[in-house]
Order: C-alpha cells, then structure tokens, then sequence
C-alpha cells in the first residue's frame, strides 16, 4: 500500500510541473510576441526615416523602388495597401503616407496601362500575355525621357488590381511571369502545353505524345481547351499533322520578317 501512495504523491508532483511548464511557455510565448512587436515598431520608424530621406530616390529610380519595397516586405507592411490605423491617414497606403501622392498614384496609373495592354492584346493570347511584353508595349508608348518602368513595378501594379476582385494575377509558366487577364485557371496539363510551345512557338498532338509520355486523348484535350480559349492557334495548313501556335510567337514573326523560328 505505501508504494501505491508514492506512485500518486508522484503522479500529483507530475501534473502540478505540468501546469507550471505551461504556464512558464505561455509567459515566456507572451513575452517574446510583445519583443518582437516592439523591434518591429522600430523597424518601421526606422523605414519610416530612411523614405522620407530617400524619398527623391525612390520615386525616380526603380531599382531603389524594388529594394524599399522588398524592405518593406521584409517587416510585413505592404506599401500598396491602404491604412486607417494612422490617425490622419484617410486609408491612404504607405506609399503616399510616407513620399506623397506621386508614387502611390504612379502604381495605380501603370495599373491601369496594364489592364489596357491586356484588353488590346487578348484577341492574340487569349488572356495570358508574358510580363516582359507587356513592359515592351507600355514602354513603347511612353514618351521619351520619361520614367523607366521595371517588369517589378508592373508586378507591383497588378497586385493593386486584387482587393477589386479582378481577374488579373500573374502566374508562372515554365520559368517566365505571365499575366493572366481572365479568370480561368489553366490547370497543370494546359500549363505543360504552353511551357512546350516556348522552345520552338509551336507543338503537336505527337510532339507532346512523345516528350511528355502522354496518351493522345490527353494531348488532344489540352490543346484543344487552349485553342478554344484562344491561347493557342491551330495551322490546319501543314499538309500533315496539325500545328498548335503561341499567337505572340507568330505575331513576333510576322513583324519580323527574316526572323529564323526558335
């Protein structure tokens, strides 16, 4: 019987250490949350300093503009999103918070040029237009002299678009950013199909037979979703198998006469 008493004494001992390890975790838990939002609160006033010193730099140089913006993520504030919790600030983001209207208001008018881009542009694509040409067309249309626009601002920009619940999103294919103007998803066969048509502009059912493995009926499928969404072109003018075309890829040529495909 004295055995049976140790074992509970010993039980008790073990659920009272239990408490006070939980209770010692969730001190010491509460303490490190409050550090760190004090070091995040100096960080800000730190950020806060460095854009109103730079404030020049940035809104004329986009290589600085990338960097404080990634600085910015670093601490996570987001500097395109709006704000009511600085009294005063009128739900204003921290770009025109902290450096004025002109940066703030530079976003939202690439935003816009992006969404024309798409428009004029989605008879040829589809919807689904590579980052890097739609920097070609809005720079193509600027004046000279005037603000060099970076593919990161345009990335910034369409990130504006989303609290509109638009359609727009930038998406990867193979290694290059695109934008996406509609709100179909391309699902990961539509993904593969588009990421093939990069190497020579163009695929076919057997092509994608061969070097993805996959059954005809499969293949067949994927080109003909993009082909109804307009993201690829079909040649039906071959005198053999059918061809599946990128439209920019053929567009590009056809501006380009003399241009070797690939």
């Amino acid at each position: 019987m004295s055995r049976k008493g140790v074992g509970l004494a010993a039980f008790d001992r073990s659920r009272i250490t239990s408490a006070q390890y939980a209770s010692h975790g969730s001190t010491l838990r509460s303490t490190n949350a409050q550090a760190l939002e004090n070091q995040l609160a100096v960080f800000r006033s730190l950020l806060q300093q460095f854009a109103q010193t730079h404030a020049k730099d940035i809104r004329s140089n986009p290589t600085f503009r990338a960097q404080f913006a990634r600085m910015c993520a670093a601490i996570g504030v987001d500097p395109l999103a709006s704000s009511n919790s600085t009294g005063g600030g009128g739900g204003s983001s921290i770009w025109a918070q902290l450096l004025g209207r002109s940066v703030n208001d530079f976003y939202f008018e690439l935003a816009v040029k992006v969404v024309e881009v798409c428009g004029e542009t989605r008879g040829e694509n589809g919807g689904l237009i590579e980052l890097r040409k739609v920097r070609e067309r809005i720079m193509g249309k600027r004046m000279e002299g005037a603000q060099e626009i970076t593919e990161d601002d345009i990335l910034r920009a369409v990130g504006t678009l989303k609290p509109l619940g638009s359609a727009y999103s930038v998406v990867k294919v193979g290694s290059k950013p695109y934008i996406r103007s509609v709100p179909k998803e391309l699902n990961t066969d539509q993904s593969a199909v588009l990421e093939a048509v990069q190497v020579l502009g163009y695929v076919s059912v057997s092509m994608l037979m061969a070097n993805l493995r996959w059954a005809r009926a499969r293949a067949q499928t994927a080109v003909e979703d993009l082909v109804g969404e307009g993201m690829l072109w079909v040649d039906k003018q071959t005198g053999g198998e059918f061809e599946f075309w990128s439209p920019g890829f053929m567009l590009e040529s056809e501006e380009s006469p003399g241009a070797v495909p690939g």
